[in-house]
């Protein structure tokens, strides 16, 4: 039986914060590593950002760990329409999704959603691109499929 990302692998886990400066250090403090600098995730022109098949100018402040197997990804979202945003309005802070590192961003996506699984938003960054799938009904999380530039 061969899933439906041709991995298994948890690359990241996204975590949504209301303070990434709070929370990255105190998750530093935690693991006894050092705090890392917040990135600013790109403007539109780049990042060529859509959320539920608009354009969004969504941006968020972005502090990764790098945790041996896997990454650990704090997320601050800005005011801007985005699935971060959403989901820490509903939710509130904590676990947002899972990410997987995948080959062919465009057929993984129209599969997920042949399977039930719409494409929440996804952009582009220097190196690659993201793609978040509402699997939340039935994983109960959302999925994240990363493709990077070979």
């Amino acid at each position: 039986m061969s899933g439906l990302l041709g991995t298994k692998v948890i690359t990241q886990i996204g975590i949504l914060v209301n303070d990434i400066d709070k929370v990255s250090q105190a998750y530093a403090d935690f693991f006894g590593v050092e705090k890392p600098q917040a990135i600013i995730t790109d403007t539109y022109d780049k990042a060529q950002t859509q959320f539920n098949g608009e354009p969004s100018e969504a941006r968020a402040k972005l502090a990764f760990f790098n945790m041996g197997s896997l990454q650990l990804e704090l997320i601050e979202p800005d005011e801007h329409p985005s699935t971060w945003r959403n989901y820490l309005n509903e939710h509130g802070e904590g676990p947002h999704h899972i990410a997987f590192v995948i080959e062919g961003m465009k057929e993984k996506i129209s599969l997920l959603e042949s399977r039930g699984f719409p494409l929440q938003q996804k952009g582009e960054y220097t190196g690659g691109r993201y793609a978040y799938m509402d699997t939340i009904p039935e994983l109960k999380v959302l999925v994240e499929l990363l493709e990077n530039d070979k």
